[in-house]
């Protein structure tokens, strides 16, 4: 994955989680909003609407509400999109 520019102290917006629900929804094809994440590091288990979103130009990172801990990030740069699901215990979403 390549390096974000939040890593660069590139200034973010921070918002709640229905702010990834637009680029998230692109790649997914689910109402992401509505998906109920478990976080690795915590435990904490919630729809993601309700998680830390920072957003800057490239994407989103997806902060557990509960811990702070990433639960996910995605970036969209250069024509292709990148996600990462590295603090996600689970992700369990209605398909319908």
């Amino acid at each position: 994955m390549p390096e974000h520019a939040h890593q660069v102290n590139v200034p973010v917006t921070r918002v709640d989680g229905n702010a990834a629900a637009g680029p998230l929804g692109e790649i997914l094809r689910l109402d992401i909003t509505t998906a109920i994440g478990t976080c690795r590091h915590c435990g904490t288990a919630a729809a993601l609407s309700e998680a830390v979103v920072e957003r800057d130009a490239e994407g989103v990172i997806v902060l557990c509400r509960s811990c702070g801990h990433t639960l996910l990030t995605y970036i969209s740069r250069d024509g292709r999109q990148y996600l990462e699901f590295a603090g996600l215990k689970s992700l369990n979403a209605a398909t319908s």
